[in-house]
């Protein structure tokens, strides 16, 4: 088993650019999933399904490789639809994630393992 990734704020902070077209082009590929699937919502199948249009599936296949490129990174994508994102880290000799958001200038942010989001203070 290999070691976790753990990231400086300087090695977030670079890796930004690059994240925040990356998870556009998640946010979108998402998107024309979900619409993809809106026919068949709340309709039980008893045939095994419903065709999907080629747009659906090339959405899968494009959100599945941006997935698999930010777990490759060590990156955690905690919300597709907001951007957010956790970089493992640590403080003081304790695990814990710096945290950003697409948007946000630059990672300002950490949360302990336990309290996520919403315990995220200022750096």
């Amino acid at each position: 088993m290999t070691e976790e990734r753990r990231f400086t704020v300087e090695e977030a902070n670079q890796l930004l650019p690059q994240l925040s077209k990356a998870l556009e082009i998640i946010q979108e590929a998402h998107r024309r999933i979900l619409a993809g699937a809106e026919p068949w919502r709340g309709q039980a199948r008893t045939n095994g399904g419903g065709e999907q249009s080629d747009e659906y599936w090339q959405a899968m296949k494009t959100m599945r490789a941006g997935l698999d490129r930010l777990f490759g990174l060590g990156i955690i994508l905690r919300d597709a639809e907001t951007g957010l994102i956790d970089f493992p880290s640590q403080r003081d000799g304790e695990e814990m994630f710096l945290c950003w958001r697409l948007g946000e200038g630059q990672v300002g942010f950490w949360h302990g393992p336990e309290s996520g989001f919403g315990g995220r203070r200022p750096l």
